[in-house]
């Protein structure tokens, strides 16, 4: 999607990788914020990027050589402690099960003054956004969506918020921490949106508990209330927090981070 390809590209340059760096990428999907990594680094730089989905990394790879990809799960990252000088996540970090693992982990494999570089969905939402949300309550009900939605993204609340993305990083053992909130448009048509929410959180929910016929009905249903409420082409605003820590030059700070990961 163009807003997140946007975000990785700013993501990529407020790390501000150093020349010849060895930069990972976590949750990489088909590789875009490696792929702007990549661009940036040149064939100096060496960019890892792993994720636990094969038909994803198979994409990759194809589209993308000179990156290196590799099957791994965030919580285990498969490599030496102090291996690469930057480590990014381009909008994983709240829908892992346990940020602190993760976060722990992304820590373990930096170097020390490398720094980890975050990106989440900030809590902003246009119109197009609350009309999809409507409908979707009007399909399964508010409650049962919120639930689902929850856990899919269980940590949404924690990383959408400034104050708190803030604090959960300091208190990983990250310092200095800072966070910019940026606002990201793309221009689209009302049935390439449409698409588009249909494989996010509440879209995939919607879809399994309406089965394929309700589905579709479901989809018709949106066609008619966006073509009645919105213009053919669609200008989409999404805020996004980007956030940048650093690790601690004298290693004081990777034995608080693992004494807080024991207890």
């Amino acid at each position: 999607m163009p807003l997140t390809g946007a975000a990785a590209a700013d993501l990529v340059e407020l790390a501000d990788p150093p020349t010849g760096a060895r930069l990972l990428d976590v949750g990489t999907g088909t590789g875009v914020a490696a792929a702007a990594a990549k661009e940036r680094l040149g064939a100096e730089g060496t960019v890892v990027a792993v994720d636990l989905a094969p038909n994803m990394l198979a994409v990759g790879a194809r589209k993308r050589p000179g990156i290196s990809f590799a099957a791994a799960d965030a919580v285990d990252l498969p490599f030496l402690a102090a291996t690469f000088d930057v480590v990014t996540a381009n909008f994983l970090i709240a829908l892992v099960t346990r940020y602190d693992t993760v976060l722990f982990d992304m820590i373990r494999v930096l170097k020390p003054g490398g720094r980890i570089a975050l990106t989440w969905w900030g809590t902003g939402q246009d119109e197009y956004q609350k009309t999809w949300r409507a409908l979707c309550e009007e399909a399964v009900g508010q409650e049962m969506l919120d639930d689902a939605v929850a856990g899919m993204m269980p940590w949404n609340d924690r990383f959408s918020e400034r104050a708190s993305f803030d604090e959960t990083l300091r208190n990983a053992g990250l310092h200095p921490v800072r966070i910019e909130a940026r606002e990201y448009r793309a221009q689209m048509s009302r049935e390439d949106y449409l698409v588009h929410r249909s494989t996010s959180a509440s879209g995939r929910f919607v879809r399994r508990m309406l089965g394929e016929d309700g589905w579709r009905r479901f989809m018709d249903r949106a066609r008619a209330e966006y073509a009645e409420r919105f213009p053919e082409q669609l200008n989409d605003f999404r805020d996004v927090l980007i956030a940048v820590g650093t690790k601690a030059a004298d290693g004081l700070q990777q034995q608080d981070v693992q004494g807080a990961h024991r207890r």
